[in-house]
Order: C-alpha cells, then structure tokens, then sequence
C-alpha cells in the first residue's frame, strides 16, 4: 500500500516520488538476494547518493538536501518498507555526519562534508564496546595526545557498516574524565576490523567490530573540544533515534501491506480470512499501531525543525514505533499461519529484523529511562 503522505509543498512529494521509484527499482528486487545470502549490495550506496538521498537533511551549501528532518525520515520510512538494512545503514550514515555538521569547524565542514553528503564517502558510528554499550561513560578506548595528533588504542563493538564505511565518528577517552569526537578515517594504519558478526537479521550490512593498535589521528581530526565527546554522542543520538523510528515504521507498514494482501487472497471455512472478524480486528490493531508510531517520528521531527527540545519525545518515537514494529511483524506471521514461520514469506524476515530495532541507538529500557527522567525535572 502506498502511505497517503501529508508533506509540506511539492518539493517534498516529487522527492518521496523519485524515492519509491528508486526503492521499487533497486532496492526491491535485489533484497532477497542479498539478505538469503548474507552479501553486501556493491554499488547500491552509491546510486542512493548520486539520487541525492545520502545527505537530505543537511544544508545545500555543502551538497545536502537542506530538507527539513519530518521529510527526511519519511524518505527512510520508505526505504526501510523495501530494506530495512539499508534504510539503517543510511540513516546510520546520517547520524555519522552529524558531529561535523554540528561540531566542526569552518574547515573542517568544507573539508569533509560535501564528499560525505554526495555520498562518495559513507560513514559509519563507533560509539559502543564491548563492555560499554548503554553505558556510553564507560567507554576504554583511548585516543593519548601525542606530537601532532592522538594515538588510539582500544576496542570498539557493533558498528554498522564496519570493514566498509569510509569514515567513523569515533569516540574514545582523551583523559580519565574526558571523552572526545574524532572523525576516523576507514583505511587508518593500526585499524583492523573483526569478522562480520552473524546476526539475526539485516543480514546485507555488515556489523563488525574494530581494534585500534595504536592508530594515528591528526588534530584536526578531533571534532569540538576535548571532553566534549559525550555531549556530540548524546546529540547526535537524539536524531539518530529518529531515523530508527522511521526505520521501525517502515519495517511494520510492510508487514502490515503483506499481512492484508495475503489475508484478502486466504480463504477458509468459505470467506477470506480477512472478512473473519477476529483476523479483520487484529489487522486494525495493525493497522492502528503502524499510524501512531508514524505520528510519533513525525511529532518529534516536527519540534526539532522548530528549534523546539525533541529528545524526550525522540526516546517516545524510538520505543512506540520500535516495539509496534516488533508486534506488527509477529503479529504478521501470525496471520501467514504456518506458512509465516517459513523463509518462501518476507514476513518472518520483518519479524527477525524488527528485533534489534528494540535495542540499538539506545535500548527500549534506555528509553523509559530517559522519558521518566524528563518527567521528573
């Protein structure tokens, strides 16, 4: 089913247009593929770049969009409708640009951003280890100052596109107390990556881990001050949030689109299923959750192009349109009855892809935790 998208003027629909006609063309016929055979789609990162789609809510002085972010992520919600790995890794991508836009300098924007946007350069987002994930203030990678630059040494874990990405918003300890930004080049001498983990879905892009053996990093690849990492890390994951909720969203109205056609073609005891009020009324519940978590990504968009506080209700929009994604899809094998639980239905894909969105970019308990935080203030 095609969403009956409310958008702010023309622009934005011819934009959502060229999107589905890309999505349908490249994306929709190669998923398959790629997520059956674990393999990643070479080329595909750079059509979704020259079509304008790396860089949308970014300003067009340095080769973006300039699109407002309640654009943007229904852009992802429609890749992520076609591939949901894909819409991650792009919105994944978005979040690793956003230190430089918001905290670099002059030259550093100019120096990296357009290549960023144009997406000739695809970034990936080197926050979590492997002891130090929702707790981000644990982190014991370090970057030590040295003559010229910093070396860093440490472990990194669970980084999307890693082996691939050509840059890395890497944080890592500049002091006892301080954390601070880099951007990481992909190719840095002392930086090697982990085999590719074997996950339970979003099997095309590649989540690895990283050493750092004592990689050296320039100055000016430091990013704000010194100690200033937590702040561009919490910032940044505020949006990045977002684009998980218009990837969730995305994710379910799939489910949603392939549970009642499949359900208007069924027939048993002589009717379709759908005309079968307990089956009609779960696809309404369906139907229900995919509009409400939408309207919760759109909310938040909304406030952040206003220049209004979003994080309480970014943390709202990841936990409602994450778990919705997760009951949407489950209930969708529901509805396939047996044939749900085999691999000939996208359905059971949805379902294992839906799972993680609960857990990165903050888990769901991250969530209520910072939603009841905001509450008590």
């Amino acid at each position: 089913m095609t969403v009956d998208r409310l958008l702010p003027d023309q622009d934005a629909r011819d934009l959502i247009d060229l999107t589905r006609d890309i999505a349908d063309k490249e994306l929709t016929r190669r998923v398959d593929e790629h997520e059956r055979a674990e393999t990643y789609p070479e080329g595909l990162f750079a059509t979704l770049g020259e079509a304008g789609l790396l860089g949308l809510p970014y300003p067009e002085e340095y080769g973006g969009g300039g699109q407002p972010y309640e654009v943007y992520l229904q852009v992802i919600e429609e890749l992520a409708a076609r591939w949901a790995a894909v819409a991650v890794a792009t919105s994944v991508h978005t979040l690793a640009c956003f230190p430089v836009f918001t905290y670099g300098t002059p030259e550093q924007r100019e120096r990296w951003l357009p290549e960023m946007l144009a997406g000739r350069l695809i970034g990936g987002y080197s926050l979590s280890e492997p002891q130090a994930g929702s707790d981000a203030g644990a982190l014991t990678c370090r970057a030590d100052r040295v003559e010229g630059g910093y070396r860093v040494t440490g472990n990194k874990a669970w980084i999307t596109h890693g082996g691939i990405a050509d840059f890395y918003a890497l944080f890592a300890r500049t002091s006892d107390r301080s954390i601070s930004c880099f951007l990481a080049p992909g190719a840095a001498d002392g930086l090697t990556f982990g085999r590719p983990e074997e996950k339970m879905g979003l099997h095309a892009i590649p989540t690895t881990s990283a050493h750092w053996d004592g990689a050296f990093l320039e100055d000016d690849r430091l990013l704000g001050e010194e100690g200033q990492g937590l702040q561009i890390a919490f910032s940044a994951l505020d949006s990045g949030r977002l684009g998980i909720a218009a990837c969730a969203t995305g994710l379910a109205q799939a489910a949603l689109d392939e549970a009642v056609a499949y359900a208007k073609e069924r027939q048993t005891f002589g009717k379709k299923i759908i005309d079968h009020q307990g089956l009609g009324f779960l696809l309404a519940d369906m139907a229900a959750g995919v509009d409400c978590a939408r309207a919760a990504y759109l909310d938040a968009a909304r406030r952040r192009d206003a220049g209004l506080p979003y994080s309480r209700q970014a943390s709202v929009a990841k936990l409602v349109a994450t778990d919705t994604a997760m009951k949407v899809t489950t209930d969708a094998v529901q509805v396939f009855g047996g044939y749900g639980y085999t691999r000939e239905f996208r359905v059971e894909r949805y379902m294992r892809e839906a799972k993680i969105m609960q857990i990165f970019e903050g888990t769901n308990q991250i969530q209520r935790l910072v939603i009841s935080r905001h509450l008590a203030k």
